[in-house]
């Protein structure tokens, strides 16, 4: 059965002077000409994205929207009506914000985080602001360790409230964070801890020596960039390290230590050199 707000594939059925007849099941779905890709032909199968047109006919494209349904993203208002406003989310047609939906009245030209859904009443793609009613800790779908893909939704004392795989809600403390997050910015990272009554804290990046290991060659080649030396070691600031290698103080100590037990580098007062091999 065709997933509307997803991408589904499908299995062309014939051609037609105005693009491709996919199928649907019960339904044959238009792929219009300009979405057709070269060389297509009868019977091939064929990755769309599915939604309605403004007749409320599904219709299939090759164009990938910032969101599907379920994704909170950060989309900029094109237009607004008395009914609502219309966001451009990458599609020729923009997707529509009930009036209802909004938590302030939204203003042409400016962005907002929402959650992309499908209306109850109309079956159509639509988007809200009010997605709380989505992101529950009641019963989680992670556990500790788990990477996660995260959503900055609001800064407080004590660090980032973060949406958790479009899910569930978390923190990520100030003291895992070395530079300003902006609100809707998506980032990676992981699961620290499950708290009780499912609290979660979460860290940027990977987790423990995978990371290290991929920063590994990384700072290698920083070395050779700068003759062989970097003016950093375990003694600098945690926000001197991120600012010029885009990693906590944590991750740079696992991996010039493990470059140290390679006899890849040598650890001095000032910061660390490369050895010759």
């Amino acid at each position: 059965m065709v997933q509307v707000g997803q991408y589904n594939t499908l299995k062309v059925i014939k051609q037609v002077d105005f693009g491709f007849y996919l199928d649907g099941g019960q339904d044959e779905i238009l792929l219009p000409t300009r979405f057709v890709p070269p060389g297509l032909k009868d019977g091939d199968d064929l990755e769309v994205f599915i939604y309605h047109d403004s007749e409320s006919r599904l219709i299939a494209t090759t164009q990938r929207p910032l969101g599907v349904v379920g994704d909170i993203v950060m989309l900029k208002v094109v237009s607004t009506t008395n009914q609502g406003a219309f966001l451009d989310w990458g599609l020729m047609k923009d997707i529509f914000v009930p009036l209802s939906q909004q938590d302030e009245r939204m203003l042409e030209g400016e962005s907002y985080l929402v959650m992309i859904y499908i209306d109850e009443q109309t079956g159509r793609v639509a988007a809200t602001q009010k997605f709380s009613r989505f992101i529950k800790n009641d019963e989680l779908t992670i556990k500790e360790l788990d990477s996660v893909d995260m959503v900055v939704f609001q800064k407080t004392d004590l660090g980032y409230k973060v949406i958790i795989n479009n899910k569930h809600m978390g923190v990520l403390h100030h003291s895992e964070v070395f530079r300003e997050l902006q609100y809707g910015e998506h980032v990676k990272g992981f699961v620290k801890k499950i708290l009780p009554e499912n609290k979660i804290d979460v860290v940027l990046g990977e987790r423990g020596y995978k990371k290290a290991e991929n920063e590994r060659d990384r700072i290698l080649q920083l070395l050779e960039e700068n003759n062989g030396y970097l003016p950093y070691n375990d003694k600098s600031a945690p926000e001197n390290i991120y600012s010029f290698f885009g990693i906590s103080k944590k991750t740079f100590k696992m991996t010039i230590g493990s470059l140290y037990k390679e006899r890849k580098i040598e650890l001095t007062q000032t910061g660390i050199k490369l050895l010759q091999t």
